[in-house]
Formats: structure tokens, sequence, C-alpha cells
């Protein structure tokens, strides 16, 4: 399941192949391409090639895996970091759907945005990073409310956590796997030696919120691994 890349950039060519592929055939068969995209380090030079790439963006719209609670402008933010490398130049034209709202609290934020995730659904490719703790998406261990998000039959698309989780601390909104399972095609971007071992342990059986995704047969993973 772990595909091996020798360099980012040719990861990053192999994924952006893959949503390109996936997009366009949505978009040829009349409808609109839908796109889950992450935060993080691993996706970068995914996005500056897709950004760049001639296609329909106009017909392609876009949401967030997850998002923590802070505004856009706000240098944590994920939708600022999707602003900045993916919704420009060629991309610029595709809509955005984001999981921040200027609500009272995550949780506020994730019943705001519930229903328009939940109309994106199915999702034609999901672009996702895993944490060293086997974290998707904002599905960290230990957080408290992780349960019912990790509940592969739940009824909710988007769930917060409004108690401070993760790497930086912050509340944070999250599709839950119910979502993430709505998905035509799942693409998990990792580096290094140690997300490798985190993703075979989870393979071997680990109990950690990545192994839901990998043990599952309901959506296809695909594993993107460089050094």
């Amino acid at each position: 399941m772990i595909e091996t890349f020798g360099t980012p950039e040719a990861l990053a060519d192999a994924a952006a192949s893959a949503v390109v592929e996936a997009l366009s055939a949505a978009i040829a068969g009349g409808g609109r391409g839908r796109l889950v995209v992450t935060g993080g380090r691993s996706p970068g030079l995914v996005y500056d090639r897709l950004s760049q790439t001639v296609l329909d963006w106009g017909r392609v719209d876009v949401t967030l895996s997850d998002e923590r609670f802070v505004p856009p402008d706000h240098p944590a933010s994920n939708q600022g970091l999707v602003a900045s490398r993916l919704l420009n130049a060629r991309a610029a034209a595709a809509r955005f759907i984001p999981l921040w709202r200027p609500a009272a609290d995550a949780a506020a934020c994730a019943a705001a945005a519930e229903a328009e995730v939940a109309a994106l659904t199915p999702f034609h490719v999901t672009l996702l990073g895993m944490g060293p703790d086997g974290h998707v998406a904002s599905l960290i261990p230990g957080a408290v409310g992780l349960e019912a998000a990790m509940d592969p039959h739940g009824a909710r698309m988007c769930l917060g956590f409004d108690q401070a989780i993760g790497d930086p601390p912050l509340p944070r909104i999250t599709l839950t796997l119910a979502a993430l399972l709505q998905s035509q095609a799942i693409l998990i971007l990792i580096a290094g030696a140690e997300k490798r071992r985190v993703v075979e342990d989870a393979l071997a059986g680990a109990d950690l919120p990545v192994a839901a995704l990998l043990t599952q047969s309901r959506a296809p993973v695909r594993v993107l691994w460089t050094p």
C-alpha cells in the first residue's frame, strides 16, 4: 500500500497528477469536481503544481479535511495556507467552502459548515497528511469526542473539538471518519522514516486513527511516501 518516491518533488508530481485525473473525469462527466484538501507541511508542493494546472477550475469545489479555530488571516489557519498555495493563478477560479465560520466556538463552526460539506459528497478526491501520532484530519488521539468522530457510520460530516488539541494546541473543526469515507479516492501524503513506521504499525493492527482508513474497504486509499 505504501508507494515510494525518491524526492518530495516526485511525490508532489504523482499526487497532483492523481488529483487532476479525478477532477477532470468528474468535469468531463458533466458535473463538478469535488476536492478535499489538508493543511500542514505535506501538501505545499502539490498545491503549487495544481495552482498552475490547466483545468476548468470554475467547475471545482474545494473544502478542507480540518481546520484550526482561528480566522483565515491567522498564521495557523489551514484556509490561509490553501488560499496562498492552491487557490491562486489558474486555480483561483475554484469555489472554496470553508470550515471556519465566525462562530462562538469550534462546535458551532462545525454545525454551520455541516450542510454545505454534506452537499459536496461524494468527494472525488481527498488529500490528507498524517501526524506522528497517527492522526489524520483533526482526528487526534485523546481528543474529547473522538469516538463519535471516528464512527464510520456516524450521521455528522463535521465535528468541533472545543479543547485545545494537536500541534499547535488549538480548538479544531474536522471532517469525521464517516465523511472521509465518502471519498472516491484518498491520498495520504507522508515523509520520513518515522511516519512510514506509523503507517506500517497501523497496517499491522495498531489502534491509530489512520488505521481506520488503511483497513477499510469503502474508499480506495493510496499512501505516498518519500524519505
